[in-house]
């Protein structure tokens, strides 16, 4: 039913360009894709912020071009994906670093706030694509499948991403404490 209603309020913002219609799906997806960023810039709330907001302009800009082939939300988080990534291609043509040094700047300049942190801390340990398949499927219940509409990545391969990413972030969290016996 929730997937009718997306196609309805999509048809209604391109047909009869209802900016209220597309408020509606604002909405409803927000803060899910402000948590998806939050989780893949380690906490910084300001670039999740900032990164939410250009997702949705862009969803607004090119809603048009949604074929309904798969859900809106999968649609939608394709477009988050790929916003993050300009995002990190950018910040690493401006700085000559590596991904991994830029989201370890990302994640240290944040305050170390218990463990949220830690958990941030643990997720910059993963490489990009790791953390997105991580974050997709743990943090906001999203199908292998799914993830793999989102990334682009066969669902085998985002299998793996999960298993060497769950694996990397159960190695660090026992290095920092969390044994598991709490």
């Amino acid at each position: 039913m929730s997937q009718l209603n997306d196609i309805s309020l999509v048809a209604q913002v391109v047909v009869f360009k209802n900016t209220r219609a597309f408020d509606q799906l604002v909405q409803k997806y927000q803060s899910p894709v402000r948590r998806f960023f939050l989780h893949l810039t380690c906490g910084d709330s300001e670039l999740s912020d900032d990164l939410a907001q250009d997702t949705f302009i862009k969803a607004y800009t090119n809603l048009a071009s949604f074929r309904n082939l798969s859900s809106f939300s999968t649609w939608l988080y394709r477009i988050a994906y790929n916003i993050f990534y300009d995002y990190i291609r950018s910040r690493k043509e401006m700085a000559d670093l590596d991904t991994r040094e830029v989201d370890a700047v990302n994640c240290t300049e944040q305050a170390n706030i218990g463990q949220t942190m830690d958990v941030y801390q643990s997720l910059k340990s993963l490489k990009e694509v790791e953390r997105t398949c991580i974050t997709l499927f743990y943090m906001e219940d999203v199908s292998i499948d799914k993830i793999a509409g989102i990334t682009g990545i066969p669902a085998g391969t985002v299998k793996s991403h999960l298993s060497r990413g769950k694996e990397k972030l159960a190695t660090y969290l026992k290095r920092n404490g969390y044994d598991g016996n709490r």
